[in-house]
Parts: C-alpha cells; sequence; structure tokens
C-alpha cells in the first residue's frame, strides 16, 4: 500500500501535456533564499481536470512559477524517468494563505516607502473626461466599459484611447508599466488612467499583486481607477490605486458619476448666481431709485457750488489778468522810451552823416571851380577831354562862371 504525503513547496515550473501536468518543485532556504532540494511531480488527467478547476474556483488564479503550494503526493520511481511524485490534490488555502502573506509584505514596503496612499492624495479633475485605457484590445470588460461610456444616459461625451496590455499571467507586470510609461510620455493629453479586465473566476490575478507594478502605479501623476474584475478580494494594485471598483463597467458607472456630480454642482451654483444677481439687482434699483429722486436736489447744490467757484475763479482770472495787463503797459512805455531814445540818436547819427556828404559834395560842385577862372567845355553835351576827337565845323559850348562860349572849330 503506498501512503499518501502532504508537501509544501515553491513551483518552478508548471506545464499541462495531453491532460497531464507536469511540476518541478523546490524547496529554498528561509534565510538565504538558496534551493536546498528539488524534485519533480505530475498530475495524471484522471485527477487534473477536477484538481486544477477546484484550484482556481477557490484561489482565485492558475498554478504558476513562483507560487508556493501544498501538494497531496505519493512517491513513485520508474526504472526509465526515476523518482518523482504523484499528486493526488493540491490545498488551495495554502496558497491563499502565501499569497496574502505576500500581499500583506508588499503593502508593508509600500507604506515604508511612504507611497501607499499617494493615489488618494491626487485630485481627480473636475471635467475628468480624457481617459486613458490599460486593457486588451480583445477582452469583453474593454468592449463593456466603452459601450458604458459611450451611451451614458447623460449624453457626455468622453474621449478614450487604449494602450494594449495583457492583463493576465506571467507578463501583467511588464506589460502594464510599459503602457504606463507610454501614458507618461503623453501626459498632458489625459485626465485619469482606468485599468479594467473581464473576466471569469479561473482568471490569474498574480500579476497585480506584485510590488514593481504597484510602485508605478502609486506614483503614477494621474488619478488610476481599477476595475479588473476581481470578486474574491482585492488585490494591491487596487490598494493603492486612486480609485478601485469591481468591473469595468462599475469604473464606466465611477467617471460618469463624477461628471453627473459635477453637472449637479454646476446647476446648483448656477441656481446661486442667478438667485444672488437677482437680490444684488433688486437691491440695486431700490439705491438707483433713491438716487434718483435725490438728484434734482443734489444737482441744484452742485449748480450752486459751481457757479459760486467759477465766479471766485473769474474775479481771480481778471484780477490777474489786470495785474498782467497793468505789468505789460509799464514793460511797453519802457520800450517805447528806449525806442524813441534809439530813433532819436539814429536820426542825429544820419542827419551829421547827410551833413558831411553834402559839405563834401559842394566842394566837388563844378560851379565852385568856375568862380576861380575855370571852365568846362562841352560837345553834344558832354565834357570834352580829348581835343583830338574834334573836327573841322564841330559846335563846342565853353562854361564860364559869368555865362557859356559858343565856337566852331575850323
Amino acid at each position: 500500500m503506498v501512503n499518501d504525503y502532504w508537501v509544501e513547496a515553491e513551483l518552478t515550473e508548471c506545464r499541462e501535456s495531453r491532460g497531464h501536468c507536469y511540476m518541478e518543485l523546490v524547496e529554498k532556504d528561509d534565510s538565504s533564499n538558496v534551493p536546498i532540494a528539488k524534485a519533480s511531480a505530475k498530475c495524471w488527467r484522471t485527477n487534473w481536470g477536477t484538481i486544477r478547476s477546484y484550484f482556481e474556483r477557490v484561489a482565485g488564479q492558475q498554478l504558476h512559477s513562483g507560487m508556493k503550494v501544498m501538494l497531496q503526493v505519493y512517491p513513485q520511481f520508474h526504472e526509465l524517468y526515476g523518482f518523482s511524485w504523484i499528486v493526488t490534490d493540491i490545498n488551495p488555502e495554502f496558497t491563499l494563505g502565501d499569497m496574502a502573506r505576500k500581499r500583506r509584505e508588499i503593502v508593508r514596503k509600500l507604506k515604508e516607502e511612504g507611497v501607499f496612499d499617494m493615489q488618494r492624495e491626487l485630485t481627480l479633475p473636475v471635467f475628468a473626461q480624457r481617459i486613458a485605457i490599460i486593457s486588451s484590445l480583445t477582452a469583453a470588460g474593454y468592449g463593456d466599459f466603452c459601450n458604458q461610456i459611450d451611451n451614458n444616459d447623460y449624453g457626455f461625451r468622453f474621449s478614450t484611447t487604449l494602450f494594449q496590455a495583457v492583463m493576465q499571467g506571467q507578463q501583467v507586470e511588464e506589460s502594464i508599466i510599459s503602457a504606463l510609461n507610454q501614458i507618461n510620455e503623453r501626459i498632458d493629453d489625459f485626465d485619469v488612467v482606468v485599468i479594467i479586465r473581464g473576466g471569469g473566476g479561473t482568471a490569474d490575478f498574480s500579476g497585480f499583486d506584485t510590488l514593481p507594478l504597484a510602485e508605478n502605479v502609486a506614483n503614477f501623476p494621474l488619478p488610476v481607477i481599477t476595475g479588473i474584475g476581481h470578486e474574491r478580494d482585492e488585490c494591491v494594485l487596487d490598494m493603492v490605486a486612486y480609485a478601485s471598483v469591481k468591473t469595468p463597467t462599475a469604473a464606466a458607472a465611477f467617471l460618469i458619476d463624477h461628471l453627473v456630480e459635477v453637472k449637479s454642482f454646476l446647476e446648483k451654483a448656477q441656481d446661486v448666481i442667478v438667485n444672488t444677481v437677482s437680490r444684488q439687482i433688486d437691491y440695486e434699483k431700490v439705491r438707483l431709485e433713491k438716487y434718483s429722486r435725490q438728484i434734482p436736489l443734489l444737482f441744484s447744490i452742485a449748480k450752486t457750488k459751481q457757479e459760486a467757484l467759477l465766479d471766485k475763479m473769474f474775479q481771480h482770472i481778471l484780477s490777474l489778468f489786470n495785474i498782467k495787463i497793468g505789468s505789460e503797459n509799464s514793460n511797453l512805455d519802457k520800450i517805447n522810451l528806449r525806442l524813441q531814445n534809439a530813433v532819436k540818436g539814429i536820426i542825429e547819427r544820419k542827419e551829421n552823416e547827410i551833413n558831411q556828404l553834402n559839405t563834401r559834395l559842394q566842394s566837388l560842385n563844378p560851379k565852385r571851380i568856375l568862380k576861380y577862372g575855370y571852365s568846362i567845355t562841352y560837345k553834344d553835351g558832354h565834357a570834352l577831354k580829348d581835343p583830338s576827337v574834334l573836327k573841322t565845323g564841330d559846335e563846342i559850348v565853353t562854361v564860364v562862371e559869368k555865362g557859356k562860349i559858343k565856337s566852331i572849330v575850323r
């Protein structure tokens, strides 16, 4: 009779072939994490279908490398293939306990780093309508989300951009981080990030419980909303996200409800503004009516004051004008006196100059020369200076002091 044993180990490999499952088991040292024992295990197809279905239904994920498991096994030795354990059952509660322990360890590290609550310190934009979606293009949850967003009852318009990622299995962490990096390069194009995934109870959610993925989401500058369809329990990704809902449609409803709240707030604000403005208008009307009754009296008072002020200013200007006129008249008198003196001096100087010129002119007068016995001979009305120009028969006139003498040249 072969005895069964319960053993605890970590899977380093888990693969199916022809309905059988082949596993590689390892035991590691708790302090150094170095493998200290290895073994192979097999689960024949006669048991594997039932065991796998039950495990995935309870644990909420598939068996994969790196998972801690508790197996019910019995030893088998084959002459050709050697020793191996034959698996007859797997305890999913043990794996759930180990997953919970790992999850607690990740949460502890995130809190030590001070990033666990960073997403919840962000503020969802008032009009969060530009959505970056991380999902698989073929996932039913992606289609449900888009349908819910595009056909909302309020007619809100959203802009959605898909960043494709693997949403189950061992590539979840790397794929989602890559999508987040792509979104970060276009950070100004989006208001919010939504990580969504639909699926059944056998889905593998282990990829959402990793420290690197949690750190990336926690430090992301935009609010991240998760709706990855994990009904059983929240994963670490849900814990660090800005908001976590169970399904993609719930994520869509979350964003729609946010805009509904904004719409309600704006409508209330509009009512408050309208009422406030209405009251202010009524108040101002009363003030205007009061002032309108005071205007005639105030105008009369203002008019009297202004007339008095204008009269005072006119008298002041008139006084200044008279003073200025007197000052300018005095200046004009002085200028006139200076002009008279200057003109008199000029006239006297010019008279002296004329007398001097007249004296000189008198000294050059030909009549004065004639008194001394000199004469002047003219021919044709011009003084004769050269006798060679005379011809026989020419008439000349000689002027002396007492008269003229006419002569004919022979």
